[in-house]
């Protein structure tokens, strides 16, 4: 799907030195920092991220075994 962003001159020249910093195109540059962007907002950037996250989520959410009466730790009383 193509879509037409616009940049002002300066940012374009900067994005486009960068790209040849780095030898990467443009639509590079611009992958990187949308999964970045999709990153820091907790959204799955593919199938696999999304599975991942899925598998934490089950992992967090399951109970653990219950600990023995005798493995509580007891309290000081002062």
């Amino acid at each position: 799907m193509r879509k037409l962003i616009e940049f002002d001159d300066d940012t374009f020249d900067k994005l486009k030195q960068l790209g040849r910093d780095r030898m990467a195109t443009l639509q590079e540059l611009a992958d990187e920092a949308f999964a970045d962007l999709l990153k820091k907002h907790g959204i799955p950037i593919d199938l696999k991220d999304a599975l991942r996250k899925s598998a934490r989520l089950q992992v967090a959410t399951k109970p653990g075994p219950a600990a023995p009466q005798g493995a509580r730790k007891q309290g000081r009383k002062r």
